[in-house]
């Protein structure tokens, strides 16, 4: 008869962290390392005594020039203003006046600059765009060309009011322009309308190919939107963002897509000619396929206006950023965006400067920001 073997087996004793393998001594792998702080900023005064700056754009040798709303395109040459001119028909009037800059990526060449304005010829108004060169001085503008016109303007009286208008060139060699829906209900969603839309275009105003095509007039590249007024091209893909006001609640910032629709249309229920600003940003009910916002401020507004990328080390956490300029709330708002462009982190920075009109990068790798006051300044920001 078998008996059965009672097997023993020795308890292991408790591996050490520093284990003995084959001769070698295996130590754990190290530690992640921390990640990366915000930089620490100076703002100091880059040029003062401004009356309204709006935009800021910089040539190739890395001269800035930028627009003042009451009407003059300035180049910052060798610590001095240079007062280059601007349009002789310009009014300004509430929200509008001398508005977006664009330098042509050809300017070297060309000396070509592009700025949007509200016009009035003797009592018609718009919204355009025109073409200038400056001379090799930057000391003068001429030669101009109206390559956009018939932006809208608010009929009933508030002529001003949303007109846009940030101009910028994308990495797709075209002049983008944001136009604001005029207060006007139905601008938004009308396919025959200017107003409420991104626009695109090559540089003598002809519409870009790609853009969202029958029924839309063809400058026109998405729509439903109501006053944009930042514009910026992600320097890592070319993706491309847009920033816009919104009533009480939800400033926008919206990443572009050809041909979508961003879900504003401010047209009163009871069927009146009017302007209701009690609908969503993003009108999901009546627009199911509509863009929702990669980021929203919620309530109340910070009014958003305009906005562009930092790249650099020396922005440590922000680096990669979209830095969005804000006036009511009077900061910059950086969002840290993932590739698909949804917001992972955001901070704020500046909330002692006042109104902030707009965020620029410099050449030498500093944040240029206009602060819209007057007397205002374009600030320089530093990462210490």
């Amino acid at each position: 008869m078998l008996r059965a073997r009672r097997f023993r087996f020795a308890r292991l004793a408790a591996v050490p962290l520093l284990a003995a393998v084959a001769g070698c001594v295996v130590a754990p792998p190290p530690p992640p390392p921390p990640p990366p702080e915000a930089p620490a900023l100076t703002v100091s005064v880059e040029v003062g005594g401004l009356h309204r700056p709006w935009d800021i754009a910089f040539a190739p040798d890395g001269t800035m020039l930028f627009t003042e709303k009451t009407g003059a395109i300035h180049a910052f040459v060798g610590g001095a203003v240079h007062t280059l001119g601007g349009p002789a028909d310009i009014e300004v009037l509430g929200e509008a006046g001398l508005m977006g800059l664009a330098v042509d990526p050809a300017f070297t060449s060309n000396r070509s600059v592009f700025a949007c304005f509200l016009a009035n010829q003797g009592g018609s108004r718009d919204i355009r765009v025109a073409r200038w060169q400056v001379d090799a001085a930057y000391t003068a503008l001429s030669g101009r060309t109206d390559i956009l016109t018939g932006l809208p303007v608010n009929a009933l009286g508030q002529a001003g009011r949303h007109a846009g208008c940030r101009t910028r060139f994308g990495p797709d060699g075209y002049l983008w322009v944001t136009a604001g829906d005029a207060a006007t209900g139905t601008f938004p969603q009308d396919p025959a309308s200017l107003g409420g839309k991104v626009l695109r275009v090559d540089r003598d105003g002809a519409p870009a190919a790609g853009n969202a095509g029958p029924p839309f007039r063809p400058e026109i590249y998405n729509y439903g939107h109501r006053n944009a007024q930042g514009l910026a091209f992600r320097p890592a893909d070319g993706m491309a963002f847009a920033v816009e006001h919104g009533p009480t609640c939800d400033d926008e910032v919206n990443v572009m897509v050809a041909g979508a629709n961003y879900g504003w249309n401010p047209v009163p229920t009871d069927g009146s000619v009017g302007y209701n600003e009690s609908v969503p940003m993003t009108d999901l009910a009546a627009f199911p396929g509509a863009k929702v916002a990669t980021w929203s401020s919620g309530c109340p507004t910070i009014a958003t206006s305009g906005a562009g990328f930092v790249t650099g080390a020396q922005w440590k956490a922000w680096d990669g950023a979209l830095v969005v300029a804000a006036l009511k709330g009077a900061q910059l708002r950086i969002l840290s965006l993932d590739a698909a462009g949804a917001v992972v982190a955001q901070a704020g920075a500046v909330t002692d400067q006042g109104r902030l009109r707009v965020a620029v990068q410099g050449p030498d790798g500093d944040l240029f920001v206009a602060q819209d006051a007057d007397p205002g300044a374009i600030l320089r920001v530093h990462p210490a």
